[in-house]
C-alpha cells in the first residue's frame, strides 16, 4: 500500500474515532465532571483506533494519536471554560499548538505507509504470547492514551481556572516548552540527514546526539514539564500531583522506549557500545571521553 493510501486510512479512522467522542460528549450519559468526561470519550476514541489496529494488522494507526488528541483535548476544555485566565490560555494554547503541529508533521514525514510497523510493537505482542491481544489493548492503546492523558491534566488545570495571576512561572514553562519543541525539530533533522548518508552499522553520535543518545526523548519529556508549570502557576497548592504527569512521562521513556531503541540499536550497529560508553543516556551534557 502506497504512502498516500495510507495516509488516507489512517485519517479515516482519526475521523471516526473523533465522530465518536464528539457523541460521547453531545449526548452520552455526563459524570457532571468535564474532566471525567472526556477521559471517557479519550478512551472511546482510542477503542476505534484499536479497531482499526486489528483489521489492518498493524498497531502504528496508533502512532499518531499521541500528538492529535492533546491538541483536541485542549481546544474542548477551552471551549468549555466559563471562568479562566485568558491569557495564560493563549500562553498554554501557542505551546500546545506549535508542539502538536510539529509532532503531528514529523510522524507524516517519517511515515512509511502501513507496511511499516513500529519494531516495539510485535516485540511487545510476542512478549505476551496469548494474550497479545490484551498486551496490544493495553500496552500499546490504553496506557498510553491514559499516560498522555495524565499529562495534559495540569492543561485542564491551567485552562478551566482563574488561579493565580500570569507570572514568571509561565514565561518559564512558555520557554521551557518551545525549547522542547525546538530540541525536537533539530534532533528528528539531523537524525534524518545522519540516516541518508550513513554506512551500514553507523551509530548516530554527530549534533545533538553527541551529548545525548536521545535528544528527542528529552524534548518529550521537557514538553510535558512545561505543561507541568502551566498547572502549577495556576494552582501551586496542587503542585504534588500536577507534576505526576510529566514523571509517567519520564517512567515510560527511561523503562520502555530507551531500553528497547538501546537494545535494538546494540543489535544492529556494532560500533554502539561505543556511543553508550561516551554519550549520556538522556540529559544533554558534553560527551565522556575515553581511552
Amino acid at each position: 500500500m502506497t504512502k498516500s493510501a495510507s495516509l488516507v486510512r489512517v485519517c479515516l479512522a482519526y475521523v471516526a474515532a473523533l465522530a465518536v467522542a464528539v457523541v460521547w460528549l453531545a449526548w452520552g450519559p455526563s459524570t457532571d465532571s468535564l474532566l471525567w468526561d472526556s477521559l471517557i470519550a479519550d478512551l472511546l476514541a482510542t477503542l476505534v483506533i484499536f479497531g482499526f489496529s486489528r483489521v489492518h494488522h498493524n498497531s502504528s494507526f496508533y502512532d499518531a494519536y499521541w500528538s492529535v488528541a492533546p491538541l483536541l483535548l485542549a481546544c474542548y476544555w477551552w471551549s468549555e471554560s466559563t471562568d479562566l485566565n485568558e491569557t495564560r490560555a493563549w500562553l498554554v494554547m501557542l505551546v500546545v499548538v506549535v508542539w502538536a503541529v510539529r509532532l503531528t508533521a514529523n510522524w507524516v514525514y517519517a511515515f512509511p505507509g502501513l507496511h511499516h510497523e513500529d519494531f516495539r510493537y510485535p516485540l511487545l505482542r510476542a512478549r505476551a504470547g496469548r494474550f497479545e491481544v490484551l498486551a496490544d489493548l493495553g500496552g500499546i492503546h490504553v496506557v498510553p492514551t491514559l499516560q498522555v492523558f495524565l499529562g495534559m491534566v495540569p492543561v485542564y488545570v491551567a485552562l478551566t481556572r482563574q488561579g493565580r495571576d500570569v507570572g514568571w512561572l509561565d514565561v518559564v514553562a512558555v520557554v521551557v516548552g518551545l525549547g522542547a519543541v525546538l530540541l525536537q525539530l533539530v534532533s528528528d533533522t539531523q537524525m534524518y540527514r545522519f540516516v541518508r548518508t550513513r554506512q551500514p552499522g553507523q551509530a548516530m553520535d554527530q549534533g545533538l546526539w553527541a551529548w545525548s543518545r536521545h535528544p528527542n526523548y528529552f524534548g518529550e519529556f521537557s514538553f510535558w514539564v512545561a505543561m507541568a508549570l502551566f498547572g502549577v502557576a495556576t494552582s501551586p497548592g496542587d503542585a504534588w500531583w500536577l507534576v505526576l504527569g510529566a514523571l509517567a512521562m519520564l517512567a515510560l521513556l527511561q523503562g520502555a522506549s530507551i531500553p528497547m531503541m538501546e537494545e535494538r540499536s546494540l543489535e544492529r550497529r556494532p560500533g554502539y557500545q561505543d556511543v553508550i560508553d561516551r554519550v549520556p543516556r538522556f540529559v544533554p551534557r558534553p560527551p565522556r571521553r575515553t581511552t
